[in-house]
């Protein structure tokens, strides 16, 4: 999905991934969109159609939404990227995202805020336009 054919990289052991699908994601997708710094991203299934929901850590400037992907390129980002929208529930409200894509390790721009490139250093992402 990074258009280069390249894994992006991945930080954590596959059996944490699974243990915050299934016990922190569900406490998480209640808590998200009341704290700062992160909100619910609602996706459809790129196979299913079916709806999800997945609690990510957000990172804003401007018009743009920046997502650092530390458990590489999962699910809810390549549904994201082949629907071509998501919508974002968090603190200022519900966002409609469009033009998703994914930015591989150390190629950030300005776009992003400083926090997400410093994110960028060591892991891809993943960026959203606000509609």
């Amino acid at each position: 999905m990074t258009g280069t054919g390249a894994a992006l990289p991945h930080y954590f052991p596959k059996w944490i991934d699974r243990f915050g699908v299934r016990f922190v994601n569900p406490w998480m997708r209640r808590l998200a969109p009341s704290l700062p710094g992160y909100a619910v991203i609602e996706h459809t299934g790129r196979k299913t159609g079916t709806r999800y929901e997945t609690p990510i850590c957000v990172f804003r400037s401007g018009a743009t939404v920046a997502v650092v992907l530390l458990h590489g390129e999962t699910n809810w980002v390549k549904n994201t990227v082949t629907a071509g929208r998501a919508r974002l529930r968090c603190r200022a409200g519900a966002l409609t995202l469009r033009a998703p894509r994914v930015i591989p390790p150390r190629t950030a721009t300005a776009e992003v805020s400083r926090i997400a490139r410093l994110g960028n250093r060591v892991a891809g992402l993943i960026v959203l336009e606000i509609d």
